[in-house]
This record gives C-alpha cells, sequence and structure tokens, in this order.
C-alpha cells in the first residue's frame, strides 16, 4: 500500500522540530520486547525418517493424492554399475547451466544433460529436444520400464561431480510431465542422501 503524503507540519517535524513523544514534560519509558509463543502451531513438521530398506513407502496422503516410492536399492549390481557409470561418464555430452535470479548470474551446481522428444523447461531454462539416446541409456530404460511396468519418454541426467554438487528441492510438476508423472530415478557412482518432503498445501 502506498502511504499518503506526509502533511507540511510532519515534514518540518524531521526538519529538527521536537516531536510530540519526546517532549520535555513526558518522561521516555524503553518498552522491553517479550516474545510469547504462538498459541497453536500453524504446520506441524513430520519427523525425518530413514529408508535404506527395499519396499514400496507411502510418504503421504492428502487432499493433492497420495506419495508413494519403490526402492529397489542393487537394481543393478555393483560390477555392472561402475563401467556403466565409467562409460556415461565419458560418453554423455554434459553441459553446465547458467540461471540469472533477481539479475544475479550463477551456474548450476551440477552437471546434466537432457534426452527426449520433446523440449523441457525447468527454472525457465529450456533445454532443446534431444532425441539421439544413447545406447546404454537405451538399455537401461527398457530395464526400468520392464521392472516397473511404466513408459517413460525422457531423461534429465545429472552429474554431481563432488558433494558440493546438488539440486536444488522441486516438485517435476512441469506441464510437459503430465498431471501426475511417475518419476523413476537410478543413482550410479557414490552413495548420497537423497532427501523428499511433502510440499505444503496452499
Amino acid at each position: 500500500l502506498l502511504a499518503p503524503k506526509a502533511p507540511v507540519a510532519s515534514s518540518l517535524a524531521l526538519a529538527g522540530a521536537r516531536p510530540a513523544w519526546r517532549q520535555k514534560d513526558q518522561p521516555h519509558t524503553q518498552k522491553q520486547f517479550v516474545f510469547e509463543k504462538p498459541s497453536e502451531v500453524e504446520r506441524r513438521v513430520p519427523e525425518a525418517g530413514v529408508i535404506d530398506k527395499p519396499g514400496v513407502y507411502e510418504l503421504s496422503k492428502g487432499p493433492t493424492g497420495i506419495s508413494r516410492i519403490h526402492l529397489i536399492p542393487g537394481f543393478i549390481d555393483s560390477e555392472q554399475a561402475d563401467w556403466m557409470f565409467e562409460q556415461l561418464l565419458q560418453d554423455i555430452p554434459w553441459g553446465q547451466r547458467t540461471h540469472v535470479r533477481q539479475e544475479v548470474s550463477f551456474e548450476e551446481p551440477r552437471l546434466t544433460s537432457w534426452y527426449g522428444e520433446l523440449p523441457y523447461t525447468y527454472s525457465r531454462i529450456t533445454m532443446q529436444p534431444n532425441p539421439n539416446w544413447h545406447p546404454l541409456l537405451s538399455v537401461l530404460k527398457e530395464r526400468v520400464e520392464e521392472f516397473t511396468g511404466h513408459t517413460f519418454n525422457s531423461l534429465l541426467c545429472n552429474l554431481y561431480r563432488s558433494e558440493k554438487d546438488s539440486v536444488d528441492w522441486h516438485s517435476d510438476n512441469e506441464p510437459s510431465l503430465g498431471e501426475n508423472p511417475v518419476i523413476a530415478s537410478l543413482s550410479l557412482g557414490a552413495t548420497r542422501t537423497f532427501e523428499m518432503r511433502k510440499k505444503p498445501s496452499p
């Protein structure tokens, strides 16, 4: 809201006249700030849990739907996973994207590569269509589809070069992914914590 223009008298007070609250006949008292805890907690944050055993887990229910995760440790045995990781590390055309936020540009703290028939936009950056899947990525896609019973049409590869690289909180809710997309995440290389949290209702 815009405040109305100050009347001339107030302007003069700012120029040096003694304001009413500082007049001599009023003693100067200093109020002490006292914190009062709210009587009701607006939103309770659920306790963090760790999922490290295979299985299907229901993460949340609510007006926005049910969220589930199916964890399959060792989906690819470690020897295969190691050579696949090295192959993809060498062959994928990794790139680092630049973001602009509040007129400040910064590079994503990871490398990425996009595969899919359609362009993909997130954080106001569009990745152009790339239908030329690396043969090893096509093999992995088929294995995931066979196991899950779902069909996948695109892939965003993320390379985390060290513990300093990361991806920000995100919802995978871009319109191009559909209304209730199924996301498969296959991790190779070093073990890292994969964090999830329920998006609060409006």
